[in-house]
């Protein structure tokens, strides 16, 4: 494995839309939905999350070659694929779970994330909202809940919900896309 290989864990409302994101982006080699930033105790099922008790936020760990798309391009994607401007909510989906957040794991990253959000607040209408926290632990949601568009792009929700994401993902980011 390359030493250029870099992993971040984000939030963006739910992690089926913003793991469909990240599929798509050259460098990124894997892209695994979880949970964290939660206190209860245990691991955490999608069914105590959806609640908003457990304090976790729905996210997807990121794993990317640093040396094909950098950390700052990675977040800037991030950033323009869903509303960070919105506390706590996304569209429909709304509670804690699905905050927008970074979570980093050196100051380097925390530094980049800040760098970014400082960058792009100023193109958004509202003040950004995402928070920049430190990364706990980290757990793999259900087996159910990984390469969810992958597995249903025909569902309602991916047709309603992610597809549009992705079109402005395309749009936005074409360049920084897989072949």
């Amino acid at each position: 494995m390359s030493k250029n290989i870099e992993v971040i864990t984000v939030g963006g409302g739910c992690f089926w839309c913003t793991e469909a994101v990240f599929q798509e982006v050259n460098g990124v080699h894997k892209v695994v939905s979880g949970y964290t930033g939660g206190n209860a105790p245990g691991r955490p099922t999608y069914r105590e999350i959806c609640s908003g008790l457990t304090g976790h936020a729905e996210v997807v760990q990121v794993t990317f070659d640093a040396a094909v798309i950098s950390l700052a391009d990675i977040l800037v994607i991030f950033m323009t694929t869903h509303d960070p401007t919105t506390l706590n909510r996304q569209g429909a989906d709304v509670g804690t779970q699905y905050r927008s957040v970074i979570y980093y794991q050196n100051d380097r990253q925390k530094e980049t994330a800040n760098a970014v959000i400082k960058e792009l607040n100023p193109y958004y209408e509202n003040a950004i909202v995402t928070e920049v926290s430190p990364l706990g632990i980290f757990y793999d949601a259900e087996k159910a809940h990984q390469d969810y568009y992958i597995n249903n792009k025909s569902q309602g929700y991916c047709q309603v919900v992610i597809n549009p994401k992705l079109s402005k993902l395309r749009k936005l980011h074409g360049d920084k896309l897989k072949v």
